[in-house]
């Protein structure tokens, strides 16, 4: 929840000024803030394609070759060679920052395939979302990052997440 909350003040954070001022006497807004308040944001470049892969960095394609396997009374994922293989291993990855915690600088937050374009919805499934625990906080922002560190594959993650990246750093 405090995610949520978090992403929809740092979504109208210029905004929530220039309406505060409204009904501040002696605080007239100008033309130019007038103007950034009505204007919508630009879309994404990012929504309707994925991330160019890049060399040396993991694919979410690669990621995505899981597949849930009836275990007793239970699903489980069933992870490719090529996943296994990454298991405890130092590799990059590319994606898109989702916050968990408040603050302009985190150091755990998910790593998204794609631009969360809903602060409360998650923007793919489980092979689509790295939790990331970094050495040092890393800048919030919307554009992709590059980060690298040790990658776990979580076999029974009581929160259902498939994927971790350990003591990761921003490229």
């Amino acid at each position: 929840m405090r995610i949520v909350i978090w992403f929809v003040a740092m979504l109208l954070s210029g905004h929530t000024v220039a309406w505060a001022q409204k009904g501040v006497p002696g605080k007239e807004l100008s033309q130019k803030d007038m103007a950034t308040l009505d204007a919508p944001l630009p879309p994404s470049p990012y929504l309707d394609k994925p991330l160019p892969e890049l060399k040396g960095v993991v694919s979410w394609k690669t990621l995505g070759q899981v597949t849930p396997v009836r275990q007793d009374d239970r699903f489980v994922p069933q992870f490719s060679k090529d996943v296994s293989a990454l298991d405890k291993k130092e590799i990059k990855l590319q994606g898109f920052m989702m916050p968990l915690d408040m603050g302009e600088k985190q150091k755990r937050f998910l790593l998204v395939a794609m631009p969360p374009s809903c602060a409360f919805c998650l923007p793919g499934g489980p092979d689509q979302l790295v939790e990331v625990l970094a050495k040092t906080p890393v800048k919030y922002g919307f554009d992709p990052i590059v980060v690298s560190g040790k990658f776990v594959v979580l076999k029974d993650d009581p929160m259902g997440l498939y994927y971790r990246l350990t003591d990761a750093v921003a490229q």
